[in-house]
């Protein structure tokens, strides 16, 4: 008994053997990486956020399956410079070809980026490339800049409000950056065109940056005392200082504008957002890509002409203000009819306060 075990195990062995030396066992076949060709490094916030990241990441993915292209996106483990290097490298890495970055705050990780990766095309939404202290701005061939004519949006947004009757408005931003204050700029300048329209003899508007994008109480709070103090509609301007704004809003029985893309769902206090045309922007941008037209070393402003602003009529909450009315405002926009102040006067004075628009008929009162 004891000779036939020792002899079955003598047998295993040997078999084990053979197999260990290949004799006609297959070979394990290497593991390959998914690659994917389009990248989206997020901003702050995530592709969920109901405004920036969403509507860049809504223009990657109908463009991607579109034209089935793989497509990820990377979310930065904060908000540095250097979080945004490591997010974009992992990109590269994972086989991006191109890479959209939605964001003022990626203007200095792409200004690096695009010379450590010189075979990767990078799309900048909502600025231009440049240093750390702004001292040189520079857009490769490898990069394309885009921004949006956000005076031309709140000019929509503002101008609509008050044709829809309401006189008492205010303006919540958030960072005073170039983006935000064309929005505000735009927004008293609709303001007070559909009043001299109407023949109303003021309009007050109420007009605050708090520094930051978030959801904060003291954005709340602010809004809530604005809204008790006659206030029928605030622009919230600022990312998720708009949802302080909603917020405020639902508990005062009041109104709201978004702002970015359609904020409709997020809360019904919201009659209208001031959109930009993130989603189609970066879809003719892909589009120039693949087709060999990539529009690198280029700083392009997406405004009325392009499709880059508009107001989601079809979801707005308008007593009176009709599509027609839209139509007609638009179509001045788009033609150059209306030119509007963004950051200087018509002497060319920088503009450094909503005050100074030089208004007849708008009262601004800046809120420190």
């Amino acid at each position: 008994m004891m000779k036939r075990i020792l002899a079955l195990l003598l047998a295993l062995v040997l078999v084990l053997g053979l197999v260990a030396c290949g004799g006609g066992a297959e070979e394990e076949e290497p593991v390959v990486e998914e690659t994917y060709e389009i990248a989206m490094i997020t901003d702050i916030g995530s592709i969920d956020d109901k405004s920036f990241n969403q509507g860049t990441w809504e223009g990657v993915v109908a463009y991607a399956e579109a034209n089935d292209i793989t497509h990820k996106y990377y979310k930065p483990t904060e908000q540095s410079t250097d979080a945004y290097l490591a997010a974009i490298q992992l990109a590269v890495e994972g086989g991006a070809e191109v890479i959209v970055t939605p964001g003022f705050l990626f203007e200095e990780p792409i200004y690096l980026a695009q010379d450590l990766y010189e075979d990767v095309m990078f799309v900048l939404i909502d600025g231009n490339p440049h240093n750390a202290d702004y001292t040189e701005f520079r857009t490769n061939d490898n990069t394309v800049g885009i921004v949006f004519a956000e005076e031309q949006s709140g000019y929509l947004a503002g101008y609509a409000a008050v044709k829809d009757g309401y006189t008492k408005l205010g303006f919540m931003g958030g960072m005073a950056v170039p983006a935000v204050v064309r929005f505000g700029y735009g927004f008293v300048q609709g303001a007070e065109a559909a009043a001299a329209e109407l023949s109303i003899a003021s309009i007050d508007v109420k007009y605050h940056y708090t520094g930051n994008f978030d959801a904060t109480p003291e954005a709340q709070t602010l809004a809530a005392s604005w809204y008790a103090e006659g206030t029928e509609v605030i622009f919230g301007c600022g990312g998720s200082v708009g949802n302080s704004v909603m917020s405020a809003a639902e508990a005062a029985g009041t109104k709201v504008i978004g702002v970015d893309v359609d904020q409709s769902a997020e809360s019904d206090t919201v009659i209208t957002s001031a959109m930009k045309g993130l989603a189609a922007a970066v879809q003719t941008v892909l589009g120039d890509y693949y087709d060999g037209n990539f529009p690198g070393g280029e700083a392009l402003v997406y405004a009325a002409d392009m499709d880059g602003v508009q107001l989601p009529m079809e979801t707005s909450k308008f007593a009176t203000f009709s599509q027609a009315d839209y139509d007609a405002v638009y179509g001045k926009l788009a033609a150059g009819e209306i030119v509007l102040l963004k950051d200087t006067d018509e002497s060319g004075a920088a503009i450094d306060s909503a005050t100074k628009l030089g208004t007849k008929i708008v009262k601004v009162t800046v809120v420190e």
